[in-house]
């Protein structure tokens, strides 16, 4: 058992936008009901569909998974943070995470394979004047370091886009020195009835798996680290927002508000855990940090 405790978190954005559910509309180019297109790799589907959602990271009403709980994670982080730290964000996304310690350690070098993405950071690490920030672009499966480079590792909400997670946390692990500290902060799968990954993958064809928390525990253990600390918590996510982030086609959209709503009325389990929350349509997202030692 990993030791942890657990909370549930509500979803609210404040000063919604009233044309919402048109963002949603912004997706282009899938097929009715596509859940990912064939005819291109994972990989071509994590950078297009990542280009398409860069300048919304950094918007908290559309992406408050993001932004609102990023003060939470810095305080899990907390307790291996050293001023001395050189440490790496891999799949960092716009680098929201790696702006946030940037201030508590020596250096970060934020990894993304999407250059969207990491134009916009770069882009908002300078507005904020922050010099001790280096955005590379990378492959987290195969990363550009020599082994034991960092001191701290962290990924936020990207192993359930990874094909093969064991071989990233494999190189997370090869460039830490040993008694690094590796953090993961990724949605996770609970014992609930259902199966998430399919709207997941509905909305944002990049996603790949959603793993347990044992699951990142044991791959985690089996590429040479052990996880010492960890949490987990449920977040109710409004969906449209949801969607809106993720620029989903109006058709997949309405597909999976149609099955949310006839879940609730005592339709087919999703998985989602669906709930109306002030009259909106929500789901129940759980998520959970681990912290781990490399060897």
């Amino acid at each position: 058992m990993i030791p942890g405790t657990t909370m549930k978190v509500l979803e609210t954005p404040a000063g919604r936008r009233p044309a919402l559910a048109a963002l949603v509309r912004g997706g282009v180019g899938r097929r009715p009901g596509r859940e990912a297109d064939v005819t291109v790799t994972h990989q071509e589907n994590i950078l297009r569909e990542f280009t398409k959602q860069a300048k919304t990271f950094a918007d908290p009403q559309l992406n408050q998974t993001f932004t609102s709980r990023l003060t939470g994670l810095v305080k899990f982080v907390e307790p291996e943070l050293d001023t001395e730290d050189i440490c790496l964000e891999v799949a960092c996304g716009t680098g929201l995470v790696s702006r946030a310690l940037s201030r508590r350690v020596r250096h970060v070098t934020a990894l993304d394979a999407t250059p969207a993405m990491l134009e916009q950071g770069k882009r908002e690490a300078d507005r904020a004047a922050i010099t001790n920030v280096t955005f590379a672009r990378g492959d987290a499966g195969e990363l550009p370091f020599l082994d034991r480079s960092f001191t701290l590792v962290i990924t936020r909400f990207s192993l359930h886009h990874f094909e093969e997670p064991l071989a990233a946390l494999r190189e997370m692990v090869r460039v830490s020195r040993s008694g690094a500290s590796l953090i993961i902060a990724d949605l996770i799968r609970t014992d609930a009835p259902g199966d998430p990954d399919r709207h997941e993958r509905l909305r944002d064809p990049s996603h790949a798996t959603l793993l347990t928390i044992q699951q990142i525990a044991e791959l985690l253990a089996e590429v040479g680290a052990e996880v010492k600390r960890s949490t987990a918590f449920e977040v109710v996510r409004p969906v449209d927002a949801w969607m809106a982030q993720s620029h989903t086609a109006e058709d997949a959209a309405e597909q999976i508000r149609a099955e949310l709503r006839a879940e609730l009325d005592g339709g087919a389990v999703t998985g989602m855990r669906p709930v109306l929350a002030d009259g909106e349509l929500c789901f129940t997202q759980s998520q959970a940090y681990l912290a781990a030692i490399a060897s």
